[in-house]
This record gives C-alpha cells, sequence and structure tokens, in this order.
C-alpha cells in the first residue's frame, strides 16, 4: 500500500512551520543589516511569532536555545539602529 501525501505532510508540518518561523528571523534580520525602512518592525514581530511558536509545541530545548540566543542578538541589532537613526525611526529611553 502506498502512503498518502496527505499523512506525509502533516507529520512534517511542525518541523517545517519551525523552520519558516527561523528563515523568517534570519529575512528580517538581513533586512535591518540591509537598512530598509520598518526593517526593525519587521524584525521584532517576527521574533514575537517565533516565541509564539515555541509556545504552541512540546518543549523542544533546541529551538529555545536558539531563540533565546538569536533574541539577543536581534535586540542589540534592533536597539543600535533606533539609536543611530539609520532608518529614520528615533529610539527613546
Amino acid at each position: 500500500m502506498t502512503e498518502r501525501k496527505g499523512v506525509t505532510r502533516l507529520g512534517n508540518s511542525r518541523n517545517n512551520r519551525g523552520a519558516r518561523v527561523k528563515d523568517e528571523v534570519y529575512r528580517q534580520m538581513f533586512r535591518l543589516e540591509e537598512s530598509r525602512p520598518g526593517s526593525e518592525m519587521g524584525l521584532a514581530l517576527a521574533l514575537l511569532y517565533a516565541w509564539m511558536d515555541s509556545d504552541s509545541k512540546p518543549e523542544n530545548s533546541e529551538d529555545r536555545d536558539w531563540l533565546k540566543k538569536i533574541s539577543l542578538i536581534c535586540l542589540e541589532m534592533i536597539e543600535t539602529s533606533l539609536k543611530t537613526g539609520e532608518t529614520g525611526c528615533h529610539f527613546v529611553q
């Protein structure tokens, strides 16, 4: 008996979603490095979605560790960008 495509996709959907979330965070990091308008907000939203996604699945320490490490880097990037005013936004502390 052949395996149905839908069954295969269901098994990998969590892994695919996790990979898409990571890809989006990295994509937004590159946008911020290029000083694209609105990239700070895009990166912040991507991080929020990544944290929400990590809460919706069973504990996966590898994904959580990645998210903790990348969040610190991303927050530093956002703060630096806003402080220097590269994209026209201003950060007030």
